[in-house]
């Protein structure tokens, strides 16, 4: 089983399309921190259309407590800063994609403390700081699916 953790999400309907996504592939999204929304935002509601009951959604008021909730599982930053092709890197069963804000990213001091695994989407043109985050996290997510399912 792999995981999804987005940190301080800001945007309803990125959060919302992520969770589709998880619910599409039987993997736990957990919402960590401060949430840029409610969680019964329309917008949010709306972006995961009639699949929520499929989402194993998880709540996560700091980021230790969602440390507790995954004991043992690899954290994988996915971050610009990174230098490690997402595609080069080897997931494994249990592996947790942790994903920033869309405006922030993750804080330093996470990138720091989960250096040895994070990992990067390449892009070409320099004129465009990061990715949508849902889109980042489909790029991951399926990346992993693909080498853990042999796709």
């Amino acid at each position: 089983m792999l995981h999804v953790a987005l940190w301080e999400p800001e945007i309803p309907p990125n959060t919302g399309n992520i969770a589709r996504l998880c619910a599409a592939n039987d993997v736990p999204l957990h919402l960590i921190g401060r949430l840029g929304f409610r969680l019964d935002d329309r917008d949010l509601k709306r972006a995961g259309c009639d699949y929520w009951p499929h989402v194993d959604c998880r709540r996560h008021a700091t980021f230790d407590e969602f440390l507790a909730a995954i004991p043992g599982s690899r954290i994988i930053p996915v971050s610009t800063h990174a230098r490690r092709n997402y595609a080069e890197f080897r997931y494994l069963d249990g592996d947790c994609l942790l994903f920033g804000s869309e405006s922030k990213g993750l804080p330093d001091a996470l990138r720091h403390r989960f250096a040895d695994t994070a990992v990067t989407i390449p892009m070409t043109a320099s004129h465009v700081r990061s990715l949508n985050l849902a889109t980042a996290v489909g790029i991951v997510l399926y990346e992993a699916l693909r080498q853990r399912h042999g796709w």
